[in-house]
């Protein structure tokens, strides 16, 4: 939960709304409540962001409010390709003192999403458990890979699902080819493993199989800000509501988080994930489908 200033080659604007946990809690509502939110904000967060987030059924019980201090910022541009970004400002505020302390009755989640922070922390939260969940999701990034790295090792062997973008992967093995790299990661600990390829799509990778789904083709890209967050949320927001965590089932979760990632990025923040409906969301997934379905009759 933070404060972002962004500007695309389409636009720019001053501070909106951001942070993993914000997307993640946004997308995940519209397939299962309630979410139970960890996070920090300072004294600069709107409470009506607050109220519009309890209105989706998102529990705010673990989100401390530091009332002498501002919330996180990050301002960034982004080059022409939507790919590559320049970060222009971090400001970490109150995030550089966070110390996740799980409610009570938080303790019991079947479903656990590490959204993108220090692995030290996402340990810390999962240690908090009262048991250990049907199924946890970690997110992390290059940074953390070059600056964290004994720690994130320690935290992969914990976790069920890692999601990396194919960069990632490869900075974590030594591994150019990416099918090595996921062989090597899911001896680390994951049984799973998500590499996410912004608007070539993703894969997924467990044991030996492995499945891909593609990016939906978009006339209008105005922000990716958020849209990894956006995927892991309509990931785990579908296994939480179905309960299932087969391969099968997760595939379904992938065409579903790849949905929700493509009604990100139309616009500036978290502004489209507020106005979609469960018949847009239908309707997109149903889009995805007819992408990749396909009769074939081989030639004899």
């Amino acid at each position: 939960m933070a404060f972002d200033a962004i500007e695309t080659p389409f636009g720019k604007t001053d501070k909106i709304i951001g942070g993993s946990a914000t997307y993640v809690a946004y997308t995940a509502s519209n397939f299962i409540t309630p979410v139970q939110q960890v996070s920090i904000v300072g004294y600069d967060f709107p409470d009506a962001e607050m109220q519009a987030l309890k209105k989706r059924g998102v529990e705010l019980e673990g989100v401390k409010v530091v009332p002498d201090k501002k919330s996180f910022f990050w301002s960034g541009k982004y080059h022409l390709d939507m790919n590559t970004r320049d970060t222009l400002v971090t400001d970490l505020n109150v995030l550089a003192d966070f110390d996740p302390v799980l409610p009570e009755s938080y303790k019991h989640a079947e479903f656990l999403m590490l959204g993108n922070l220090m692995p030290k922390l996402q340990k810390k939260v999962i240690e908090q458990m009262h048991e250990r969940p049907k199924l946890i999701v970690l997110d992390t990034m290059n940074f953390w890979i070059e600056t964290a790295w004994d720690d994130l090792k320690e935290v992969l062997t914990m976790i069920d699902v890692l999601l990396v973008n194919d960069s990632e992967a490869r900075q974590i093995t030594n591994e150019y080819s990416i099918v090595k790299a996921a062989k090597k990661i899911l001896t680390m600990g994951p049984r799973y493993l998500i590499i996410k390829k912004g608007e070539h799509g993703a894969l997924l990778f467990h044991n030996t199989e492995v499945f891909f789904a593609p990016a939906l083709p978009l006339e209008d890209v105005f922000d990716p800000t958020g849209a990894g967050d956006t995927f892991a949320g309509g990931f785990i927001g579908h296994l939480a509501r179905t309960k299932d965590i087969s391969f099968n089932n997760m595939k379904t979760a992938i065409i579903t988080g790849s949905a929700m990632a493509s009604f990100c990025v139309e616009k500036f923040g978290t502004q489209r994930l507020k106005e979609i409906t469960p018949a847009d969301i239908q309707e997109r997934i149903g889009a995805f489908v007819q992408l990749v379905n396909f009769d074939i009759e081989l030639v004899q």
